[in-house]
């Protein structure tokens, strides 16, 4: 075969290769539309359109008397499907509607709203997102009402997509107690421990993918609606908590010092009713709540003198000590092996009855007794730990709780020095809240009670799930032994480190504690200060703790700087708690209120109001229990006065407290600075003023 005969073979062949491609080009095409149609389309529609999570509304979180503590307000994005209105509509509207949105938002004019709408309506743009701000639900109720907006989603094409925020009307009160929750499902405190309650169930809404990588809801018989959260209702009382907060962020901002705890829990129940915990802030100005150390890891800690409250529990228990023995304590040094024990005061206390080494918080005489008595069996007294339930953590109810530590005698870490210190509180850890247990325990009579801060999960009026107090152990002493170790506590406060704080009101029992900080292995003049105790020591109703630390200036020590905090916490719950005050004072306060023309209280909750009128015999004038209102006396009743506070101007605070005077300026955006005690008697910007967001009012309590 020549060259040519093979080129014009080789030409028909592509020749017909290609008459018989065309004639496969129609068949393919109706394969697709016909026989794979269905599955072409479905496949187009899922790359279009899709299921999605819809959020549900996350929980609410409450204090013991229902006060608000979290919640989940709506906000809304607006945003619009330009061609859903009918030319008419969109004609007559469009120029009214773009002053509006120039006006409420004030980013762009009027023009540029309007010529942001025509495009893409000229466009056929399906999705246009006006404003990236989010606006309230009385923002939302009032564009509702604008030309175009009010033809509705079907109509004019609005949209008001949800996004919820987590809201807190007391602000900064127990922050890091209520937490927080993360994008990422990372938190801390009541947020983070009880997510899986708090978030509820998230529905399904088919929504529909648009140019621009947008998605639109859509309505759709399938969409599965969300369940919404449960509410957490915990054991805290906002007022022990408002009042805990301010003492303790006054003794931090008087000593500089670098952090500080507070738990105030109920004695026969374990609830506990305040935890604040107080930091230096990074700024170095002023302090704020960024980890919970009164529960966690980092706030395990040397405890100091209030672990000798157990050194004493073990030496009584095992009968080895009377109260009125004497202990020599020399001239306030002793040498264990290599190393020397010191006590506080230079020179010494010389010879001391158990009793005054115990009140005096002498270190000397504290581990001199505990090395005679148990040297030889250290472990016998290192039992005393789980007698007690000090050993391991309670399983609180917040994740992070710290793990108490101590050595082990035998291990490689023990050495003869490690008992004498063990004793009075060093090479151990622990967290404010087992110390607290265990002095808690005492008050109770024995009974060691587990310490809880939610007490039920709820849906409306059904209870998903309830927390009861819980023991521990049942008794961690004898009866004989914990009455003799109550006394040893009332000591400290009447005759011991503590009796500054002695008053001649109700008794208060309790221990205090300093701790040298280690630091580079090494102990420093830096001190880690306590003090723990209860009240009424005759009737105890509330156990508490405060710890600070590293405290500057003269007499850092835990009688000096902890106690006294303690002392006013536990002076406003006594005011606060009218169970705790004798009938005989009830009466007087009756009898006063009697005659008097107008009472001490002038403003404030009409709920709590009328709950002191009726306590003290008073008849008022019935209000809605949700008002604020103001009081106006005559010979006969007391005149409750609603305080509008939902007016867009500056509210009436004058003869409120400080807490409900906080509540609701912050509220109104106002920073709120103050000076005095008592309830608030002038604000530097008068009622009625107009509101100015951020603006600063300062208050003046008398």
């Amino acid at each position: 075969m020549n060259f040519k005969k093979s080129i014009l073979i080789r030409v028909r062949v592509v020749f017909i290769l290609i008459a018989l491609g065309s004639a496969l080009i129609p068949y393919q095409i109706a394969k697709l539309q016909l026989a794979e149609g269905d599955v072409w389309r479905e496949k187009a529609e899922t790359i279009n359109f899709q299921f999605r999570e819809v959020p549900a509304t996350r929980g609410n979180i409450y204090a013991s008397d229902g006060s608000l503590l979290a919640t989940s307000l709506p906000f809304y994005r607006v945003a619009l499907d330009p061609t859903i209105a009918d030319k008419d509509d969109y004609n007559e509207g469009l120029d009214s509607l773009a002053r509006l949105l120039s006006g409420f938002y004030k980013d762009r004019s009027a023009a540029s709203y309007k010529r942001m709408i025509n495009d893409a309506r000229l466009d056929q743009k399906r999705y246009l997102v006006l404003n990236r701000k989010q606006i309230g639900y009385q923002a939302m109720q009032q564009m509702s009402t604008w030309p175009i907006f009010r033809e509705g989603r079907l109509g004019g094409g609005v949209l008001f997509e949800k996004v919820e925020k987590r809201y807190r009307p007391f602000n900064s009160l127990a922050s890091r107690t209520v937490g927080f929750l993360n994008e990422d499902n990372y938190g801390a405190g009541i947020e983070y421990s009880f997510n899986n309650y708090l978030k509820g169930q998230d529905g399904k809404a088919l929504f529909q993918r648009l140019a621009g990588g947008s998605w639109k809801p859509v309505f759709d018989a399938e969409d599965v609606k969300p369940e919404n959260g449960f509410d957490v209702i915990t054991t805290l009382d906002v007022n022990i908590q408002d009042v805990a907060e301010t003492a303790l962020r006054r003794q931090l901002t008087d000593r500089d010092a670098e952090f500080g705890s507070v738990i105030v829990m109920e004695v026969k129940t374990g609830q506990i009713k305040a935890i604040t915990n107080l930091q230096r802030n990074t700024s170095g100005n002023g302090y704020g709540e960024n980890y919970n150390f009164a529960i966690g890891d980092q706030g395990s800690t040397e405890p100091g003198s209030t672990f000798k409250l157990l050194s004493m529990l073990a030496l009584l228990e095992e009968n080895k000590v009377t109260l009125d023995e004497t202990v020599e304590t020399g001239n306030g040094a002793h040498k264990f092996y290599n190393q020397v024990m010191r006590d506080a005061k230079n020179g010494g206390y010389g010879t001391l009855t158990i009793r005054e080494a115990f009140e005096k918080s002498s270190n000397v005489g504290i581990s001199k007794l505990v090395d005679e008595h148990f040297g030889s069996s250290p472990s016998k007294f290192m039992a005393y730990l789980d007698k007690v339930g000090l050993a391991e953590p309670f399983g609180f109810q917040l994740i992070g709780e710290g793990k108490p530590f101590f050595k082990k005698p035998g291990e490689k870490d023990w050495y003869g020095t490690s008992l004498p210190w063990i004793s009075i509180g060093y090479e151990s850890k622990l967290n404010p809240i087992h110390t607290l247990a265990l002095y808690n325990a005492v008050a109770n009579g024995g009974k060691m009670m587990k310490p809880y801060i939610v007490k039920s999960i709820s849906k409306g009026n059904t209870v998903e799930k309830a927390y009861a107090p819980e023991v521990v152990r049942k008794q961690i002493a004898s009866e004989k032994t914990v009455r003799e170790l109550q006394a040893l506590l009332e000591g400290v406060v009447s005759r011991g480190t503590a009796r500054n704080i002695a008053n001649s009101d109700y008794p208060i029992a309790g221990k205090t504690g300093t701790a040298q900080k280690l630091k580079n292995g090494k102990y420093t003049r830096n001190y880690y200060t306590s003090f723990a105790g209860y009240f009424p020591a005759d009737r105890p109703k509330y156990s508490m703790i405060v710890v600070i630390d590293s405290p500057k200036g003269f007499a850092a020590y835990g009688g000096d700087v902890s106690a006294p905090v303690f002392k006013e916490i536990a002076d406003r719950i006594y005011a606060l708690d009218m169970e705790l005050n004798p009938s005989s004072q009830r009466e007087i306060l009756k009898a006063e209120f009697a005659d008097a023309k107008m009472p001490l209280v002038k403003a404030g909750k009409a709920e709590e109001l009328q709950e002191i009128f009726h306590e003290l015999g008073l008849s008022a004038t019935p209000v809605n229990a949700e008002e604020w209102v103001q009081t106006v006396s005559n010979d006969t009743k007391m005149e409750m006065k609603v305080n509008d506070t939902d007016k867009a101007q500056v509210p009436d605070v004058s003869g409120m407290s400080l807490r409900d005077a906080l509540f609701i300026l912050e509220n109104k955006g106002l920073k709120v600075n103050y000076s005095g005690k008592g309830r608030v008697k002038n604000q530097s910007i008068s009622p009625g003023a107009e509101l100015t967001p951020n603006a600063t009012i300062n208050l003046v309590l008398g």
